[in-house]
């Protein structure tokens, strides 16, 4: 192998695993990649938000903003690991690999796609729901607040 081929199956496998945090962006376009260190800072936020949850509890507001980021960048990950697994082999090797002889992908770039399709999915159906749930719990008002705004007609003057 050439030592400068990019592998379409490592870029994908990549993107799903450690795509979060840029990695296939590193491998593919190397360590000056802008868009490569965009991707670590979301990720980190969401991860400091799950560590919020488990150190302070289900009513830490500050969790529920920063967990979906952490869905959404594993998402987002997931969603290129797709893309990248499904790119026809001339066209990666036009784009990554111009000048080399096309090399077939093979099984391992198809399971990586069918996981990504799975953990995607799974992700962003779980970032859907927590958020929905931590925004419907927010709306609901508990009873005891709701008494407590309700002027006291006892200590109320009353007029005569």
């Amino acid at each position: 192998m050439s030592q400068n081929y990019k592998s379409k199956t490592i870029a994908t496998w990549l993107a799903l695993l450690l795509g979060s945090f840029g990695l296939h962006r590193f491998y593919l376009y190397g360590l000056s990649d802008k868009w490569g260190w965009l991707h670590p800072w979301p990720s980190l936020l969401g991860l400091y938000g799950v560590q919020r949850m488990d150190l302070l509890g289900q009513d830490d507001r500050l969790a529920w903003m920063l967990i979906p980021i952490l869905g959404l960048m594993i998402v987002s990950a997931t969603l290129t690991g797709i893309i990248y697994g499904l790119t026809s082999d001339a066209d990666w090797n036009a784009k990554h690999n111009p000048g080399q002889p096309i090399r077939a992908s093979g099984w391992a770039v198809i399971i990586a796609v069918i996981a990504s399709v799975m953990v995607g999915g799974i992700c962003l159906m779980s970032t859907i729901a927590f958020s929905a749930q931590r925004y419907f719990e927010n709306q609901v008002e508990s009873p005891a607040l709701a008494e407590s705004k309700e002027p006291d007609k006892a200590s109320a003057p009353s007029s005569k």
